[in-house]
């Protein structure tokens, strides 16, 4: 292979001057100069890595020439090393035929690319068994590279057993496909490479190719199975530098190219595709440089707390609505998407070239070429003809992927290539066509499969080219820990789920959804309200208020009535309204359901705001939907439909209360004398904030707890997919802080707290318990430690504050982003009680911390909901003062609020005044 030049090679390394040196040590130390040539070597390898980091610095996006001078530099090191070796360590007069050694980089090595810190995959070739010379030759190497710190990915093979292994072994066989002399017998290195050809890879290239395939797909399911998830691994992940090698890799094993730019030659890349595989290259092996350099070590996953320092190492800089770190990973995504359309189009012309075997006659029959109109189905694949196709008729840009939906068949690599060339000719003639817009209105909301065929729209820079406001957030990252991928993927992938629920795949995990979907009476507001929900992301304002702007005007070009662009402009605007009610609020104030219906107006809103949201929170990525959050989600949609249907008329207070109690009768069966007994105590607030199932444990509990102090008990609870922990106990104030302390110490996370005083001035208390994973606590040694935890906290047998304090941080990584913390009081949204809404970073114990705040405030928390987004928590409480009134008092909430705020960032609390 090619080398790339490296300018003044020297002031990397002086293979002479070095060399020199070690001779002179030889000759004034003689046997015992082995301490100073590994001295010599380490300050050559230090002195060369500093000169290389430096030419990164000075040109932070030159990746091809710091990966090829780390590789120079391994290079010249091991040639010393080896001639020290047989030179001065082993030398021998008379070597015998036996008594050969070549010396091969492998792998990334081979390929002369190299990071700072990547392995050094070196094999060594002898011509038949080792001789006591190689072995002692070999091993005397190895120590000298393990001295300079290298990691040596080593092998020592005879010429027959690299043929033998080679065939066995795919990773061997990758390896050795890039095998490449670096020093030693010259000749032994050609006859192992025309052996490898001639007897391992001839004959097997299908096999390669499929297994290579495999390989990358297991790769990339282990990885996210995304080139847009938000901490990317820049060498292994989708669309990174392990599948542009595996293009390398595929291109040389079939038809022995021994360079990238050759792939041209053998018609697997065009000439521009080339290009921008290189492009890609440069820029991902200038990323990964960083990363090493950075870290010291072999570290190839942007991670947030890397992507800020990257970003300005490659002088990237703010621009306003967008951070500097967020248009670096959006220049990382545009390259990752790149890679995902060459890989693209080279597979499918491998495909071509490689075409499957006859499957027999009827197939041959099946795959006869047919027209759908200027278009050509051939071999289930849409196809165009001539390079002026689209040229004709831009339109046709569109049409090519409505028609690959509705046929149900992949587009040709040579149609997808023409309309990657050619999307540019969209024009604003084409956006205002009438047909083209009711064509990519087809597409949006098909009946098949309208994530795949979006996503080939978007690979092909079709989709930004129609929607110009789409193009805009095209590969654009949102720096936290909440959002898994990019705003485009987000979307697509929300689109795709969409329409997996219409067709009934999700009855399990979305069954209010897929009940309510059917009953829509608009489709296309809904697919298009989704497709616009965060389109404005990344401009300077609110993205909801701004998509709500872009939605008036983009609805009525792609044929909307003015009342359906109303409604997705509304659906748009209050996306989040749903997801922030119902994990925010309390749900069993009558006054949020009040609230939340005067704003949603109507069924059919309501239907269509469900159904985004739904999406919305599924499409962030893997593990955010659960049970708790669709069930807080049903609650809500069931009670605000409720409130719609009767047209805004609240039940009685007293008819509520006894609809309640007699669902609880139900539950508790022949215990439902409970009711009229232990739940005497309970106020009317309680039966109204409760579910039915819950009600019916804590009578039963209240009931074997008559005259204890303290009982804990525990509930696996499906419906939230947590642990229910029931604390009844006697109240005082303070009580909440301290238990929820306790559960913190236990390695328990609240998601949910509801609190209630009884009658005889027992507290009631009610949480829902995960572990830090978002799973419960189910097992026996976890319930103890939590019991164990909330009694000792109650009892003040241990001191929270420093106990809390020394937990170590759950995610570390959130040191990376700025979460200022901010307070809002909102007198509103609750008839009795003032609602406390406090954003801070996430931590453990942060529940603890704003509880035990609100207590020294003096105020008594009947409720508190928590909402976690990544690396921000919400934490919402339900206060009264001392005497059960809302805070109103300026000055008073000015006091609680710097309290609060003291608690979130976690300074030391001061006592205030009430």
């Amino acid at each position: 292979m090619t080398l790339h030049r490296i300018a003044n090679q020297r002031l990397i390394i002086d293979r002479r001057a070095l060399a020199e040196a070690v001779a002179a040590a030889v000759a004034e130390s003689g046997a015992k100069a082995r301490p100073a040539v590994v001295e010599l070597l380490r300050e050559a390898l230090a002195a060369g890595r500093t000169e290389i980091a430096r030419r990164l610095m000075e040109k932070p996006s030159a990746g091809h020439d710091c990966a090829a001078a780390q590789a120079f530099l391994v290079d010249q090191l091991v040639r010393i090393i080896h001639d020290h070796v047989v030179t001065d360590v082993y030398p021998t007069g008379n070597r015998s035929t036996g008594e050969r050694l070549s010396i091969m980089a492998v792998g990334g090595y081979g390929r002369g690319e190299m990071a700072p810190h990547s392995d050094v995959d070196i094999a060594f070739l002898t011509p038949s068994k080792q001789t006591a010379w190689c072995e002692q030759v070999i091993e005397a190497m190895l120590y000298f590279l393990w001295d300079l710190g290298l990691k040596v990915g080593q092998s020592s093979r005879s010429l027959d057993d690299l043929v033998r292994m080679a065939k066995s072994d795919l990773t061997i066989r990758t390896a050795l496909l890039e095998g490449r002399y670096v020093w030693g017998d010259r000749d032994l290195y050609e006859e192992g490479s025309r052996r490898f050809w001639a007897e391992v890879v001839s004959g097997t290239e299908r096999q390669f190719v499929a297994e290579k395939l495999g390989e990358r797909n297991d790769r990339h399911k282990r990885l996210g199975d995304s080139r847009y998830v938000v901490e990317p691994n820049v060498k292994e992940g989708k669309g990174g530098l392990r599948d542009l090698h595996t293009l390398y890799w595929i291109g040389k094993y079939i038809h022995k190219v021994r360079d990238p730019s050759e792939l041209v030659d053998v018609g697997l890349l065009t000439a521009e595709e080339y290009r921008a595989f290189r492009r890609a290259e440069n820029f991902f092996w200038a990323v990964r440089s960083h990363l090493h350099n950075i870290t010291n070590r072999a570290e190839d996953r942007l991670t947030f707390d890397l992507q800020r320092e990257v970003a300005s190492r490659m002088q990237f800089s703010d621009r306003p609505g967008k951070s500097a770190v967020e248009r670096f990973m959006q220049y990382f995504f545009l390259q990752a998407k790149q890679v995902g359309s060459l890989t693209g189009v080279f597979l499918a012309q491998l495909d071509d070239q490689f075409p499957p075997k006859n499957r027999g006659f009827l197939a041959g029959l099946r795959r006869r070429p047919k027209k759908v109109g200027a278009f050509t189905v051939d071999s289930g694949k849409i196809s165009v003809s001539g390079d002026d196709f689209f040229r004709k008729d831009p339109v046709r840009l569109i049409e090519l992927f409505v028609l690959a939906d509705r046929e149900k068949v992949e587009i040709h690599p040579d149609a997808m290539r023409l309309a990657r060339r050619d999307a540019k000719l969209i024009d604003g003639a084409v956006r205002k066509d009438p047909r083209a817009n009711a064509l990519f209105l087809d597409v949006l909301t098909s009946r098949n499969d309208p994530e795949t065929v979006l996503r080939w729209m978007n690979e092909a820079g079709v989709f930004g080219r129609f929607v110009p406001d789409f193009g805009r957030v095209v590969a654009q990252m949102q720096f936290d820990m909440y959002h898994h991928y990019t705003v485009d993927e987000h979307t697509i992938r929300a689109i795709g789920l969409l329409a997996r629920i219409e067709k009934g795949d999700f009855k399990d995990d979305h069954p209010l959804a897929s009940v309510v979907m059917p009953k829509i009476a608009s489709r296309r507001v809904l697919y298009l309200a989704t497709l616009l929900h965060d389109i404005a992301k990344g401009r300077q304002g609110d993205h909801s208020v701004l998509g709500a702007e872009v939605a008036m005007k983009l609805c009525p070009r792609l044929g909307l009535s003015g009342a359906e662009t109303e409604l997705v402009a509304w659906l748009v605007r209050y996306h989040l309204l749903m997801s922030a009610t119902a994990f925010k609020r309390d749900l069993a104030d009558y006054k949020t359901i009040a609230d939340f219906g005067a704003q949603v107006q109507s069924v059919e809103r309501l239907r269509l705001l469900l159904l985004v949201t739904v999406v919305d929170i599924r499409a962030v990525g893997p593990g955010i939907w659960n049970s708790w959050k669709r069930q807080l989600l049903g609650d809500l949609y069931q009670s605000t439909e409720e409130v719609l249907r009767l047209g805004y008329k609240q039940h009685g207070r007293a008819e509520r209360i006894a609809a309640k109690k007699a669902a609880v009768g139900q539950v508790l069966k022949e215990r439902d004398a409970l009711i009229g007994t232990v739940g005497r105590q309970l106020g009317d607030a309680y039966w109204i904030a409760e579910p039915e199932d819950i009600i019916a444990l804590n009578l039963q509990q209240m009931d074997r707890a008559l005259d204890q102090p303290l009982t804990v008990e525990t509930h696996w609870y499906p419906a939230r997919g947590a642990t229910l922990v029931t604390v009844l106990a006697a109240d005082h104030p303070g009580l909440f802080y301290r238990i929820a302390g306790g559960i913190h110490l236990a390695g328990g996370n609240i998601i949910d707290a509801r609190i209630h005083t009884a009658k005889n001035g027992m507290a009631v208390d009610n949480f829902l318990v995960q572990d830090p994973l978002g799973r419960p606590l189910n097992e026996d040694s976890q319930i103890e430690r939590l019991k164990s935890a909330i009694g000792d906290a109650l009892a003040n047998r241990v001191k929270l504050v420093p106990r809390l304090a020394a937990r170590p941080l759950a995610r570390p990584r959130a040191d990376a982003f700025d979460v200022r913390p901010i307070v809002i009081f909102d007198n509103t949204a609750s008839n009795r009680f003032t609602v406390v809404e406090i954003g801070a970073r996430d931590r453990p114990a942060l529940l603890n911390r704003l509880a035990r705040a609100l207590f020294e405030a003096r105020l008594i928390v009947h409720s508190a909901h928590v909402a976690t987004y990544g690396e921000r928590a919400v934490d919402t409480f339900y206060v009264t003062d001392l005497l059960g009134e809302k805070v109103e008092s300026e000055p008073r909430l000015k006091a609680v609020e710097k309290r609060l705020l003291e608690a979130a960032e976690d300074r030391k609390l001061k006592p205030i005044a009430a």
